[in-house]
């Protein structure tokens, strides 16, 4: 469990995330990276679940990048089918870690400017069972993962209000499983046309 919302328009995309990691058999605590770039093409990709299955999928998607025919949408278009292909992988190496499969669970998002689209555009990706497809979602304006306790609130782009978000979803989260699940500090991607930067915006 942990945080990941993104907000975005025709030029601004945002995507923020929380640090925490936790070491799966020990339960130790670490700061862990669930927001990568892939600069040259202005993409972001983020994760909210196994942080070990996220990198993989980072490193295949950063190996497709150097593609001299790359581009995001074809990328978009890939990417489920890769999830669902790497899935049964993960699960058996979960089962032999002496993991429980109901634990087993990812979120991603691939986002960035579209030069084919003339915008800012973001996808979301979802699997937790082998024996359905990976759930893929084209984002409108954004999404908030956990979603529940942020209703009601306005969409925001300020820091200020992003961080805010981010604390109220960390102390949902840890109340509701009983432990701390999520936390650290959350980062923040602001990818506009020909520009990412990534922001370490305070402590949850």
């Amino acid at each position: 469990m942990s945080i990941l919302n993104v907000l975005l328009n025709r030029d601004h995309l945002v995507v923020t995330v929380d640090t925490l990691a936790e070491d799966a058999r020990t339960g130790a605590h670490s700061a862990g990276a669930k927001l990568l770039l892939i600069p040259q093409h202005n993409l972001v990709l983020a994760t909210r679940g196994s942080t070990q299955f996220f990198l993989r999928i980072y490193e295949l998607a950063l190996q497709a990048s150097f593609r001299a025919e790359f581009t995001m949408e074809q990328l978009t278009a890939e990417l489920g089918r890769v999830v669902d292909q790497l899935w049964p992988n993960y699960e058996k190496a979960a089962v032999e870690a002496g993991l429980p499969l109901e634990q087993l669970g990812t979120e991603l998002v691939l986002g960035g400017w579209s030069p084919k689209n003339g915008r800012m555009v973001a996808t979301a990706y979802a699997k937790s069972d082998s024996s359905r497809k990976t759930l893929v979602q084209p984002l409108e304006r954004g999404l908030a993962s956990p979603g529940e306790p942020l209703a009601g609130r306005p969409d925001s782009f300020a820091e200020a209000d992003l961080l805010a978000a981010g604390k109220i979803q960390a102390a949902w989260l840890n109340s509701r499983v009983g432990r701390v699940v999520a936390g650290g500090r959350l980062l923040a991607g602001h990818l506009q046309n020909a520009q990412a930067v990534v922001k370490d915006l305070g402590p949850l």
